[in-house]
């Protein structure tokens, strides 16, 4: 018996030279390789090295044409406690020295350390460069925010700037993704007896999608460590914005006469406008800050106060540096509202007047019936009523019925009714001069066109007794609505309609109910008929019938979208309609999903039509190409990973059967239900091994309904052809609690490969099989690293390493 076979302290790496050396290595794991490394290295000493967390013992690296390589112990070492003895537990050395070699080789002054933060010595890389006064951290370790946050304050105290690589993907990678754009990380991988370093660079809209380059084709500059998609990024990539958080209540603010906008603001963009204002926040005192508003319209003058309601963000710089409000919508107060925040005073001997609020619109003032009457403080001081000058500018962005519309959407979303006089001073408008008709005007121009697929708005406002409008009616006959003007149901009409609104902008959302008919069970007389209107299309009957009949009126046709013409997204429609038939369920239901919005933005389907997810979407132009490009992008990894397993069915197929164990009548068939489990198995197990992930047993495909004894079976059959070049693709497949599931030993043994004992090595093969999946169906494919099991002995089980 072997003097080692006791040895539980096998490790796969270790330091040449001595203890304390930092000269790292893998031991190869094919005894072939190890021959050829002995003959290559015939001086080299072994060490449980200290840099490695280990005891500081020489060890033995053992041969084994059954079982897998390995360094052993000598029986007089000392009791070693070192926990990580996989590949990766020497790839702080390997870092350090490849950072090494990349100074040495560009000529630049530095030191590399490897530090310990409480974990083990692997646990991060400093990199100090003195002549740029700058420091790199390969962090290896998981790290947390606040644990980040304190190591970041500490590492720049001595220096201008510091650069974050990290190995596991943690909150804090996101975080740095969200701030700069993109984020650095680091990875190790096996090339013979030595671990290669590669830099990655994932980009913060493409989360989870990395760009890989070996750290011998980065370079070190002042700027810190670059490679060519970091250059590409620097180039491309917009300046991230402030963080934000929503400002409830509103406020009230006016611009500063001839104040002067500092140009190197971190708040000022090309899109927005940013001007000094006195702002005034709800039960606040007045405060001078910025305000960011849109550049799409004129900026608002200093000569008038405006009001914000809703939607305004507060931005803050970090550790407080400064801060700014945002806001997309505002209304101008007119003279005595003005006067009122204390923003504005009239001119002397001037006399103001109460008026009503005004919301500026996009175009110059017209009258109209449906508007709301305009005023200012500057046009409340002049005796005569006159329309605005020809000086008058478009201030605002939005107009008072999408206002209205807003402010109804969020009524109903809260599952609630409002009176007019409640809206009213939601909108911070004063209403009270309005008359009926106007209102009435108001609402119709809200509520049009009608539809069958959005809900009247106008139904959620109430009277003072609680009932709907008594004008109800009147808006409904001028949307199109049969029998409206004179029907008696219309308080039921409203409490359908005030259902249906809750069902389509509740959180979340659900189907809406039909919408309540008006149509009388009598037919209407002559008279009765011609009230009605030129609107309904249906022949009178004879009052001397006696026969009884429903009348079902046709409903109105929504106006038809603006048409576009584009041939970007024409192209990328029609190529992703010509492939939807071959698409999985899922894939098919997100390419539907793109499509719908884009010819909904293209004008070629109504908008009702558009499902209210799509439709609160941005609806522009590069949106609708960058989601038609994933979708698509999408739908050709699902059709690669169908005809992928087609044609290992093929082969399959063409194989010749084997000899049954049992009679021919008694040799189990499989249905047509068990084969499209399986597939739908394997081509799940495909596309996470084309996006380099993994999948949770419970996500599975019956996962969570069939037993394992099922699911084992069901992944031996896709991993039946265990041949060295095709890797397992159950190896894809984690335990809820993460690591291999349970019967990983038993699809080893099924597959004909050695089954080993211990845990360690099953996690080791696991895990390398895991590698050998994301290569084989990588885009481009990658070289497949070794297997680490080799075949069973006849019947015997072995562990690949010894025991």
């Amino acid at each position: 018996m072997s003097t080692y076979a006791f040895d539980h302290r096998r490790v796969q790496t270790a330091v040449i030279g001595h203890a304390n050396s930092d000269h790292p290595v893998i031991l190869p794991m094919e005894a072939d390789e190890l021959d050829l490394w002995r003959i290559a290295h015939p001086a080299y000493t072994y060490w449980c090295g200290t840099q490695l967390g280990g005891c500081g013992g020489e060890l033995s690296d053992k041969r084994y044409t059954d079982k897998v390589c390995h360094f052993a112990h000598h029986p007089s070492a000392p009791i070693c406690h070192r926990t990580a003895n996989g590949e990766s537990s020497a790839d702080h050395l390997f870092i350090k020295r490849g950072v090494q070699r990349l100074l040495d080789k560009q000529q630049v002054r530095g030191k590399v350390q490897t530090r310990n933060l409480g974990t083990g010595p692997g646990d991060a890389v400093d990199v100090d460069l003195p002549g740029a006064r700058r420091r790199l951290r390969f962090q290896l370790s998981t790290l947390g925010y606040r644990a980040w946050r304190r190591a970041a304050d500490e590492l720049t105290e001595d220096v201008a700037d510091l650069d974050w690589i990290f190995g596991p993907d943690t909150p804090v990678t996101r975080e740095i993704a969200g701030r700069h754009g993109f984020c650095l990380r680091v990875r190790c991988e096996t090339v013979g007896g030595e671990r290669r370093v590669h830099i990655g660079t994932e980009t913060h809209h493409r989360a989870g999608s990395i760009q890989w380059t070996p750290l011998d084709d980065c370079v070190l500059t002042p700027s810190g460590l670059t490679s060519p998609p970091v250059e590409t990024i620097g180039l491309s990539r917009p300046r991230p914005k402030p963080a934000s958080f929503p400002l409830q209540g509103g406020f009230v603010f006016a611009p500063v006469p001839n104040a002067k906008t500092p140009s190197t603001s971190p708040f000022a963009t090309e899109d927005r406008h940013l001007l000094v204002a006195d702002i005034r926040p709800a039960d606040s005192t007045v405060v001078r800050g910025l305000i960011s508003l849109p550049a799409d319209t004129e900026a608002p003058p200093a000569t008038h106060v405006y009001r914000v309601t809703d939607h305004a963000r507060v931005l803050v710089l970090e550790n407080g540096d400064g801060w700014a409000i945002e806001a997309n919508r505002y209304l101008r107060l007119n003279a005595h509202d003005a006067q009122r925040t204390g923003l504005w005073t009239p001119p002397l001997g001037a006399t103001v007047q109460q008026e009503s609020g005004s919301v500026a619109p996009q175009q110059p003032a017209k009258s109209s019936a449906a508007d709301i009457p305009e005023s200012s403080p500057a046009a409340a001081t002049t005796a005569a009523q006159s329309a605005p000058s020809a000086q008058s500018r478009p201030l605002a962005h939005v107009s008072t019925v999408p206002a209205l519309r807003d402010a109804l959407a969020d009524i109903a979303r809260l599952r609630s009714t409002t009176t007019w006089e409640a809206l009213a001073r939601r909108l911070g408008l004063d209403l009270s001069t309005l008359s009926e008709a106007k209102r009435c005007d108001l609402l119709v121009k809200m509520d049009s066109p009608l539809s069958e697929y959005v809900p009247v708005l106008s139904a959620l406002l109430r009277d003072g007794a609680g009932g709907p409008l008594p004008y109800l009616g009147d808006i409904l006959d001028r949307l199109g609505v049969p029998y409206a003007k004179h029907s008696s149901k219309l308080k039921r009409w409203a409490a359908v309609e005030t259902a249906r609104a809750f069902a389509a902008y509740g959180q979340p959302t659900r189907a809406m109910g039909p919408r309540l008919d008006l149509t009388p069970v009598h037919p209407p007389r002559q008279g009765e008929a011609a009230m009605a209107g030129p609107r309904l299309r249906t022949p009178l009957v004879p009052a001397s019938t006696s026969r009884r009949f429903t009348v079902v009126p046709s409903r109105p046709v929504a106006a038809p979208a603006k048409k576009r013409h584009d041939d970007r997204i024409s192209g990328l429609i029609a190529e992703l309609q010509k492939i939807r038939p071959k698409l999985s369920k899922s894939i098919r239901k997100r390419a539907n999903k793109a499509i719908t919005g884009a010819q909904a933005w293209l004008g070629e389907i109504p908008v009702q039509r558009v499902p209210r997810k799509i439709k609160a979407a941005a609806q522009t132009r590069d949106h609708h190409i960058r989601s038609l490009e994933t979708a698509l992008r999408a739908a050709r990894t699902d059709i690669a990973g169908t005809e992928f397993l087609a044609r290992h069915q093929a082969e399959q197929a063409a194989q010749p059967p084997k000899k049954a164990s049992v009679p021919k009548q008694q040799a189990p068939t499989p249905t047509v239900s068990l084969r499209k489990e399986q597939e739908l198995l394997a081509g799940e197990l495909i596309r996470a091994a084309s996006r380099g992930e993994t999948i949770c047993l419970l996500d599975l495909p019956g996962g969570r309904t069939l037993p394992d004894v099922t699911l084992c079976r069901h992944l031996t059959t896709v991993d039946r052809e265990a041949r060295p070049e095709v890797p397992l693709l159950s190896a894809l497949v984690t335990a809820p609690y993460g690591g291999p599931t349970v019967f990983f030993r038993q699809i080893l043994k099924d597959l004909g490969l050695a089954v080993p004992h211990s845990d360690e090595v099953l996690v080791m093969i696991w895990r390398r099989e895991q590698e050998r999946a994301h290569a084989a169906h990588a885009n481009p494919p990658r070289p497949l690293p070794p297997r680490l099991v080799p075949r069973a002995q006849g019947n015997q089980q072995s562990d690949p390493r010894p025991t």
